[in-house]
C-alpha cells in the first residue's frame, strides 16, 4: 500500500529498500511521492546523508541491496533427504 503523504528520514529509506528491487518508479509510488521521480532522489539522497550512507541516489541504493552479499553463513542441508 502506498504511503498517502510522502515519506521522509528513515521511514523513506526503509520503504525506498523494500521497494528497490522493483523499480524507482514504483518505490517512488510507494513511498508518497506518485511520479514525482526528482522529489523522490532528492528526498532520498538528503535522508541517507543525514544516517551517514554515503548513497548518491537510488540506483546506489538499489546496487547495495542486491548486488552486496547478505552478512551471516547459509545453513541448508546437502540434498533434500540429508542434513
Amino acid at each position: 500500500m502506498a504511503a498517502p503523504t510522502p515519506l521522509h528520514g528513515t521511514e523513506l529509506i526503509d520503504c525506498a529498500q523494500a521497494s528497490a528491487t522493483q523499480g524507482i518508479l514504483v518505490a517512488a509510488h510507494q513511498c508518497g511521492y506518485h511520479h514525482d521521480i526528482d522529489t523522490f532522489q532528492h528526498e532520498l539522497t538528503g535522508a541517507l546523508a543525514r544516517m551517514g550512507i554515503k548513497n548518491k541516489d537510488f540506483d546506489d541504493l538499489l546496487k547495495k541491496i542486491v548486488l552486496e552479499p547478505k552478512l551471516g553463513i547459509e545453513v541448508a542441508p546437502d540434498t533434500a533427504t540429508e542434513l
